[in-house]
This record gives structure tokens, C-alpha cells and sequence, in this order.
């Protein structure tokens, strides 16, 4: 089963992590996920065990439960379902329209490039 852990500190490790869900069974990955530019972790994270009763347990023990002063937040994570990812993409094209406002200012940018042919 894949978890879904969010709310996590910013200073947890994925190991504290791990040490965490082997409490309650076998954990085949964690991944605490990190901002591409910084590296700084983004709060949220994701633990995957192979028995989905071990899993249960787990959120449901850890659900809620304190780390490091913080509420952590647990339960199944679900795919995400193509029409979100769809949705996405959508909003991308709407930012294509707003590329057509940039158009207004290529024609400024044209009308610069004449009065730099003036000079």
C-alpha cells in the first residue's frame, strides 16, 4: 500500500520516517519530497508497505500522531486520476492566452525595434 504522510517538519529524515512505519510492519520505500531547486523538503512524503493490514494499522496509529511538535497528517494515498493531470494542463493553456497579451507587447516591441532603426 502507498501512505500519504503530509504535514511532516522540515528536519525529518526519510530514515526517521522509515523507523517510524517499521513500527508496525515490513516498509519497502520512503520518499520525502523535496523542492527541486532548493532541496529543501516541502512537508509532505510518501511510505509504501507490502501488507495492507501493517499499512492500516500504521495510518491509522499514526494519523494525528506528534512529530517533532508537528500533527502529521496519514492515510492511503491515491493515484491521481487523469483528469486532474488533464486540468492541469488546461490551466497551462489559459496561461497560453495570456501569451497572446504578451503578443501586445511584441508589437511594442516592434514598434522599439523601429525607433531603434531611426537612430
Amino acid at each position: 500500500m502507498n501512505i500519504f504522510v503530509g504535514s511532516l517538519p522540515f528536519s525529518i529524515e526519510e530514515a526517521d520516517l522509515r523507523e517510524s512505519f517499521e513500527a508496525y510492519g515490513a516498509v519497502d520505500s520512503v520518499k520525502i519530497i523535496t523542492d527541486k531547486f532548493t532541496g529543501r523538503s516541502k512537508g509532505f512524503g510518501f511510505v509504501e508497505m507490502p501488507n495492507d493490514a501493517e499499512a492500516q494499522k500504521a495510518i491509522d496509529e499514526l494519523n494525528g500522531a506528534t512529530v517533532q511538535g508537528r500533527a502529521i497528517v496519514v492515510n492511503k494515498s491515491e493515484p491521481k486520476p487523469e483528469g486532474e493531470r488533464r486540468s492541469f494542463n488546461n490551466n497551462s493553456r489559459g496561461g497560453d492566452s495570456r501569451g497572446g497579451y504578451g503578443g501586445g507587447n511584441n508589437r511594442g516591441g516592434n514598434d522599439r525595434g523601429g525607433n531603434r532603426g531611426g537612430y
